[in-house]
């Protein structure tokens, strides 16, 4: 298994020195410890605003952790190939919900140090239910779901406790929603109706 470590060029650095530079600016902090083995799937929610990937950067930094995110295949292209790695990208196919499933559960397998960055929302406006492939990723890679919090109102976020999916999808939602109860995110009236009911992959 590897790690695939990979050095970001110097416009990847300034970029994100830029983005932790806001972040510790306009006073945020970081909480929580990261769970060992580094190899789990960070649920990134509430997602109501732009902002978000700002400050998720800068507490990630302040955690001393490089999360990996997905993203269709066609932004792996030049110009655009090395930053999105140096982000942490890893391109997936989303022509089918399946692919991109089975795709992390591989990734998952390949590499010894592996926090996958999932907004199960799917969108910064209002939802109904959460999309439920970060779920099936966890579950089918054996790895646990981890909360990540960004709270607005305190100007701090972080990690939350690691939870292991049991296969029971509510029960295991219901801890989770218990969690982010006591979230303020960026735009309160956009916070999900519901993250424990099933919905779409």
């Amino acid at each position: 298994m590897t790690n695939q470590i990979r050095r970001p060029s110097l416009v990847s650095r300034l970029f994100r020195r830029a983005l932790v530079w806001i972040y510790r600016r306009n006073g945020w902090s970081a909480f929580g410890e990261v769970p060992e083995p580094r190899k789990f799937v960070l649920i990134a929610a509430p997602h109501t605003s732009n902002w978000d990937f700002l400050y998720f950067i800068g507490l990630t930094e302040d955690l001393g952790i490089m999360p990996h995110f997905m993203a269709k295949k066609s932004l792996f292209r030049w110009p655009w190939k090395n930053f999105m790695l140096d982000m942490g990208g890893v391109p997936v196919d989303r022509s089918s919900n399946q692919n991109y499933v089975q795709a992390m559960i591989d990734e998952f397998a390949k590499r010894t140090e592996f926090m996958l960055t999932i907004a199960p929302e799917g969108t910064r406006g209002a939802v109904r239910k959460w999309k439920t492939g970060f779920y099936h990723i966890a579950l089918g890679a054996k790895v646990p779901l981890v909360v990540g919090m960004m709270d607005y109102a305190k100007k701090s976020g972080g990690l939350g406790p690691a939870i292991w999916p049991t296969g029971d999808f509510k029960a295991d939602m219901a801890k989770i929603a218990e969690l982010y109860a006591k979230v303020t995110p960026k735009h309160p009236g956009k916070k999900m109706a519901s993250i424990t009911g099933e919905s779409e992959t």
